[in-house]
């Protein structure tokens, strides 16, 4: 295993490749994915929509909002593929992993292969040892 010694994780290496694009996708659905975006946007929504009830010289969105929900059209037009993105980043990020996992898996076999032959071998010179002994005391 040529990383074995190496210090950093298969998560360093990995973002360590990420250009400026994936981290912006990355950091981007990871904010739109969270209960402080979902709090901000409802009430952003709500004063909205309680500004243009109330009003009292210009209703620049009347009921029913088309301005909203042009706004959420667009949001959800450019979020779409920025998540799409970010999920392909955790399928990559997902087989990094893996592969890091069976890297690890096939020294630490190799590690016990070779304990389990040297423990076989002290076993066989304990063996000889006794038997020598037992030959000794027949004579």
């Amino acid at each position: 295993m040529n990383n074995m010694f190496n210090p950093r994780t298969w998560f360093q290496r990995h973002t360590d490749t990420l250009n400026f694009g994936q981290r912006l996708a990355d950091k981007v659905a990871n904010g739109m994915g969270s209960w402080r975006f979902i709090i901000i946007q409802t009430m952003v929504v709500a004063v909205w929509m309680i500004f243009n009830f109330v009003a009292f010289i210009y209703h620049w969105d009347p009921y029913p909002f088309i301005l909203l929900n042009l706004l959420f059209s667009t949001q959800a037009a450019y979020a779409a593929p920025i998540i799409m993105m970010a999920q392909n980043r955790q399928n990559e990020r997902d087989r990094a992993q893996a592969q890091a996992d069976y890297e690890t898996n096939v020294a630490a076999k190799e590690e016990i292969e070779r304990l389990q032959i040297k423990l076989n071998s002290i076993e066989v010179e304990k063996l000889d040892k006794i038997i020598a002994m037992l030959e000794e005391m027949k004579k």
